[in-house]
């Protein structure tokens, strides 16, 4: 059966059926493909979100017998009607050999889950795009809704650290400002840094494919946030071609998603060579305070939070502070 926009009794059964497969529905399910038995119970499923193949899961009785490859196929159909062509899957590592006979490759596996993409050359023609650096090279990764001067506190401070500092603004838009303006304040707000490299972080890195849950920062349980795949995708995949050896992080003491993807972040890029520099934060100041102020139209509290530069694009296109 496919189902569009799947609610109530039947998400019911297929979040029961997943939690029996060992997964959990974290959302975001736009088309959806389930098998039935007999006594009209799940025993395969699997959804499209976005660009991303998800929740895929068969049952005992049906492994080996060509249930999940039919899942896909469906999904792939539904995502290419749709004009999505770049799609991305998750799934449990006993089913990588299956979706590669399907045409997906691999690009990162952790012990509970595959990463894959249906091209072959997706993420190496991402890093050739990519600006490179020479000497000692360093990363940060941020969201920057919007840029503060928290933000440019820890990429001065990273900077002189390294030869070059490659910065990944997360190019993912479910944030309340859009990259295009994340990304240029970013830009302005860091002209006096020399030895910067802005990337989009593109599909590979904090995006609605690696890491979903982060952009569900306000309903997420953190201890149940994975965040192992989008680490070891950079560890193993984006880190090595670029010659970076430290990833640099500012402290979180406000957004236990954010909290706990830092520990786990202690926990594996050393495994890959990777030493990670954790920044005090600066004054406490964070993104979300700039977005209360924001709504509250206290433009004061906001020129304390924010560059100038930041404060003069806010100034310009939020209605609450004119």
């Amino acid at each position: 059966m496919e189902i569009t926009g799947i609610h109530g009794r039947k998400l019911d059964e297929l979040c029961e059926f997943l939690n029996r497969m060992g997964l959990r529905y974290d959302g975001g399910a736009e088309f959806t493909v389930n098998l039935y038995d007999e006594s009209d119970r799940i025993v395969g499923t699997g959804s499209l979100c976005g660009n991303v193949l998800k929740y895929i899961a068969v049952s005992d009785e049906l492994q080996g017998g060509g249930a999940a490859a039919t899942i896909a196929s469906g999904l792939v159909r539904r995502a290419y009607l749709l004009g999505r062509k770049k799609l991305f899957l998750f799934t449990k590592p006993n089913n990588k050999y299956l979706f590669r006979s399907l045409g997906f490759s691999l690009i990162a596996e952790t012990n509970s889950v595959i990463y894959m993409e249906n091209s072959r050359n997706g993420l190496s023609n991402y890093l050739d795009s990519l600006e490179k650096g020479t000497g000692l090279q360093g990363a940060v990764v941020m969201n920057c809704n919007p840029f503060t001067l928290g933000h440019k506190y820890l990429l001065e401070t990273a900077a002189k650290q390294v030869d070059y500092l490659h910065v990944f603004i997360v190019s993912e838009d479910k944030s309340e400002f859009s990259f295009h303006d994340r990304f240029e304040l970013v830009k302005h707000g860091t002209e006096h840094i020399s030895n910067l490299i802005l990337h989009e972080s593109g599909d590979y890195i904090i995006s609605y494919s690696t890491f979903p849950t982060y952009f569900l920062k306000n309903t997420a349980d953190a201890n149940k946030i994975n965040a192992e795949l989008d680490l070891v995708v950079f560890g193993s995949r984006i880190a090595p071609p670029l010659g970076i050896s430290k990833r640099f992080v500012g402290t979180e003491p406000y957004c236990a998603v954010t909290k706990a993807y830092n520990e786990c972040m202690k926990r594996i890029l050393p495994q890959y060579g990777i030493e990670v520099v954790e920044i005090e934060r600066k004054d406490g100041i964070s993104a979300s305070k700039v977005r209360a102020a924001i709504k509250d139209g206290n433009a004061e509290l906001i020129r304390s939070l924010v560059p100038e530069t930041t404060y003069k694009y806010l100034v310009e296109k939020r209605t609450e502070l004119k």
